[in-house]
C-alpha cells in the first residue's frame, strides 16, 4: 500500500515468449567469491514473483550513496521493501535447450537486483542472464560470510559503498575497481560454465533452485557482456581481458575508470547505447577511442532519456518523484527500455550468430527511429578534454 501511495508503477514483464524465472547464487562465502542474480527461461508454474530488493541493508546503502540522512533508508524500505518484480522465484529452468549467456554488470551505487527489467526481458527472449553484485566497494551494499559457520546460519557481513577520502584522487580508485569488476565478470563466467559441464560449486544460499538442472544449458560459443554506467566501463575492461565474451553492450557508459590503452585491445564488436541527458564531451571522446579500423562499433542515443532510464527505479516511482530525482526522462520509460532492449537483441543476434527474429530491429542499431539519434547528441569539436568524476564535477585534464 505504501508503494502505491508513492506513485509506484510496475516493472514490465518480458516481451518475449518464454516464462522467466529468477534465483540468487553465491559461490565461496568470502568477499572474493561470486554473488549474482540469475534470470532464465523457466517452466510455467505457480511460483511467486521475486522480491525486488530483498534486504533492508540495501536501502541503507542507497541512502548513503544519495548522501541523505540514514532515515531515508527507512523511508525507502517502507515504500519499496515489499515490491516484487515479474519473474517466478526459484522456478525450474526450462530444460532441453542451450541458451546464450549474458553477464551483466551494475552501475556505481547499484546492486544485482535493480536491473530486472533488462534481465527479465532478455530471459523472455531465450537468454540466461547473470547479474553480478560487485564486491569492489561500488555497490550501495552487498554481503558475504566471515566463515563457513556464518554461512551455514546465514550470519551476513555487510559491505557498504566505498566513498572517496578527503583529498583522495579518484582515478586510481575507480581504475582499481574496474579491474576487479572485470575479474568478477570472468570469475562468474567460469563458475557458470563449470555448472554447465556438470561440475557445480555449492550454492551457499538457502534455495529451492537446484543448480544441477543447468547442466548442458549454456551455448558456450554465444556469450556476451552488458553493463550500465560503471558497468559500461566494466564491459570495455572485460572485453579487453576475456575473449570468451563475443561482444559487449555498454549502456550509458561512464568512461572515467577505463585506462587509456584499453580500447586498443578490444577486437570484439561493441555497442554504445546512450541517454541524451547524461553524456558529456570528454566521455564521448573516450568512447570514440574504441573506434578502430576493421572493428565493429555502434552508437545510438535515446532522445529525451536520462541516466536512470536503464535501471528499475524509472518504473518504481510515479511521474512527480521520477522527475524530481531524475529517474524518468521526457520519454516514456517503457518506450526507452523497449528501444534499448530491442536494439540490444538485434546486436546480439548479429554478433552471437543467433537463429532468431531479432534482426527485425536491425534498424535500431543504426538509430533509425523517431526516438533515436544515430551516434551522439554531444558536440565534441574544438573540445579541450576534461575528466569527469563520479560527483558530476568537471575538472581540467591534468595529463
Amino acid at each position: 500500500m505504501a508503494a502505491a501511495r508513492f506513485g509506484q508503477t510496475k516493472i514490465p514483464r518480458g516481451s518475449g515468449s518464454y516464462s522467466v524465472g529468477c534465483t540468487d547464487l553465491m559461490f565461496d562465502y568470502t568477499n572474493k567469491g561470486t554473488f549474482l542474480r540469475l534470470y532464465y527461461p523457466s517452466q510455467d508454474d505457480d511460483h511467486s514473483d521475486t522480491l525486488w530488493i530483498p534486504n533492508k541493508e540495501y536501502f541503507s546503502g542507497l541512502s548513503k550513496f544519495l548522501g541523505t540522512h540514514w532515515l531515508m533508508g527507512k523511508i525507502l524500505s517502507l515504500f519499496f521493501g515489499s515490491m516484487t518484480t515479474p519473474a517466478a522465484w526459484n522456478s525450474p529452468l526450462r530444460t532441453g535447450a542451450k541458451y546464450p549467456l549474458i553477464i551483466f554488470s551494475h552501475g556505481l551505487g547499484a546492486f544485482r537486483t535493480i536491473y530486472s527489467a533488462i534481465g527479465i526481458d532478455l530471459a523472455s527472449h531465450g537468454f540466461i542472464v547473470a547479474a553480478i553484485e560487485h564486491r569492489d566497494g561500488s555497490a550501495s551494499a552487498t554481503y558475504y560470510f566471515k566463515d563457513q559457520s556464518a554461512a551455514e546460519i546465514g550470519n551476513k557481513t555487510w559491505l557498504y559503498l566505498r566513498t572517496l577520502k578527503r583529498g583522495e584522487e579518484e582515478f586510481p580508485l575507480r581504475n582499481e575497481q574496474v579491474l576487479q569488476r572485470a575479474k568478477e565478470c570472468s570469475q562468474a563466467l567460469n563458475l557458470i560454465l563449470d555448472i554447465d559441464r556438470g561440475r557445480p560449486d555449492k550454492n551457499l544460499l538457502d534455495s529451492e533452485f537446484d543448480v544441477e538442472q543447468m547442466k548442458d544449458s549454456i551455448d558456450r560459443d554465444k556469450i556476451a557482456v552488458i553493463g550500465h554506467s560503471f558497468g559500461g566501463a566494466t564491459v570495455i575492461q572485460s572485453l579487453s581481458e576475456d575473449q570468451r565474451f563475443r561482444c559487449g553492450i555498454a549502456l550509458d557508459a561512464w568512461m572515467f575508470p577505463v585506462g587509456g590503452d584499453v580500447c586498443s585491445r578490444i577486437p570484439q564488436p561493441l555497442f554504445f547505447i546512450n541517454s541524451e541527458r547524461f553524456q558529456y564531451p570528454s566521455n564521448i571522446i573516450k568512447m570514440k577511442k574504441c573506434y578502430l579500423p576493421d572493428r565493429e562499433r555502434k552508437m545510438i542515443t535515446i532522445r529525451g532519456s536520462v541516466h536512470q532510464n536503464f535501471a528499475d527505479f524509472t518504473f518504481a516511482t510515479g511521474k512527480i518523484i521520477g522527475y524530481i530525482f531524475t529517474l524518468k526522462g521526457e520519454i516514456d520509460s517503457n518506450v526507452a527500455m523497449g528501444l534499448s532492449n530491442k536494439a540490444s537483441l538485434a546486436f546480439l543476434q548479429k554478433h552471437l550468430g543467433l537463429q532468431k527474429d531479432f534482426d527485425q530491429w536491425d534498424s535500431l542499431i543504426e538509430g533509425e527511429d523517431d526516438n533515436l539519434i544515430p551516434g551522439t547528441n554531444i558536440d565534441t569539436t574544438n573540445h579541450h578534454a576534461t575528466l569527469q568524476n563520479s560527483t558530476g564535477i568537471q575538472k581540467p585534464n591534468s595529463d
